[in-house]
């Protein structure tokens, strides 16, 4: 069983800088690409910024220069740097993973799913 764990989120005024984490435990054998996704209230979920296993990293327009995405893999870690927020960043941020898992001696592999982690920008 694998899971993913995000913490870091919370109020921050506009302007200021938030760092998301997200660790993947469990039955992990590798993972593959790890990335953040946001959903704000009435929106659909929309990519933020993704990093395959060989660090190459794609940013969505509206965060390109502003948001960096890292990994640590020897801690299946995670993680997303915002600085100069702004009120539209506003949303719950989840973390996703595309990873190979063992279950009762079987690995195969699979899309996992934090359980998010609220991100509000307001003065």
């Amino acid at each position: 069983q694998v899971q993913l764990v995000e913490s870091g989120g919370g109020l921050v005024q506009p302007g200021g800088s938030l760092r998301l984490s997200c660790t993947a435990s469990g039955s992990i054998f590798s993972i593959n690409a790890m990335g953040w996704y946001r959903q704000a209230p009435g929106k659909q979920r929309e990519l933020v910024a993704v990093m395959s296993s060989g660090d190459t990293t794609t940013y969505a327009d509206s965060v390109k220069g502003r948001f960096t995405i890292s990994r640590e893999n020897g801690k299946n870690t995670l993680y997303l740097q915002m600085n100069t927020l702004k009120p539209e960043d506003t949303a719950v941020y989840y973390c996703n993973a595309d990873i190979w898992a063992s279950d009762w001696g079987r690995i195969s592999p699979d899309s996992y799913w934090g359980q998010g982690t609220q991100v509000t920008v307001s003065s």
